[in-house]
């Protein structure tokens, strides 16, 4: 509430006694009866008054009406704004059921489009159900070729067959070539010095020769201090040749090896 409206409403008035006096001198005036300077400042009081209360109710009827014109202008607005939902909604409304009318008409032409699809898949599984019975009386016809009373001499015959077959096996077998194992080592054979003749070292190595063994590509890599080790790589047979053998025949060379070492060891 605005402080015009308590006023406006207010009910008390402690000075009520000096405006009615000044009320009675101003209606003297009026009638011709002079007044003294004192009564003119109490008329003048009473009109400014008057004009007070005048202008007290014209803003009461103002706020009054602009309240009424700002209530009308939001119930407009919220009027509009539910006519606008109102409408979506049966946009809304009109949507859905055109969605709900075109999965009928899928759902019905579903249906009408499994039913002979139906009838042939009753057909097919029908179908295998005279597999057995024929496979059964196969069987019984297999039964009935079988003699359980034969001969002697049928069962000579069947064992000559039988070793004939297990002798063919074996022959094969024997002329099929067995699998090799072998291995791929990459030897590091290190002299004594930088001293060592190198080419000479590696003329010994290679001059070691078993059965199951083939010497490959070699090179020198450099060790520190001007040495030079020599990697050599060989073919092993694993039945035939150990790792232990080898660094026996080469560590023989005393006066050009001084240690021998497993680089590389894969199986081929």
């Amino acid at each position: 509430m605005s402080g015009l409206q308590g006023l406006a409403q207010e009910n008390i008035w402690f000075d009520k006694s000096r405006y009615d006096e000044a009320e009675r001198r101003f209606y003297e005036g009026m009638n011709g009866i002079p007044q003294t300077s004192q009564e003119r400042d109490s008329s003048a009081i009473l009109q400014d008054i008057a004009k007070a209360r005048q202008n007290i109710q014209q803003s009461l009827a103002g706020s009054q009406n602009a309240s009424k014109s700002e209530d009308q202008s939001e119930l407009v607005s919220r009027l509009k704004s539910l006519e606008l939902d109102n409408k979506n909604l049966h946009k809304v409304v009109d949507d859905l059921r055109a969605t709900l009318s075109k999965l009928e008409s899928r759902m019905a032409t579903l249906e009408k489009s499994q039913s002979p699809a139906s009838k042939t898949v009753t057909f097919t599984k029908a179908a295998p159900v005279q597999t057995p019975k024929v496979e059964e009386h196969n069987g019984a016809d297999d039964d009935d070729d079988i003699d359980l009373f034969g001969s002697d001499e049928e069962d000579e015959e069947a064992e000559r067959i039988k070793a004939e077959r297990v002798k063919e096996y074996s022959q094969r077998k024997a002329k099929k070539p067995a699998l090799i194992a072998k291995s791929s080592i990459l030897l590091d054979v290190k002299p004594w010095d930088d001293e060592t003749d190198m080419s000479k070292l590696e003329e010994c190595v290679r001059s070691i020769q078993m059965d199951g063994l083939l010497w490959g590509a070699s090179k020198l890599v450099p060790v520190g201090y001007g040495i030079k080790k020599l990697q050599i790589n060989c073919v092993v047979e694993d039945d035939k040749v150990g790792t232990d053998i080898l660094e026996e025949e080469i560590t023989k060379f005393e006066d050009y090896v001084q240690s021998v070492d497993i680089a590389a060891f894969n199986k081929i």
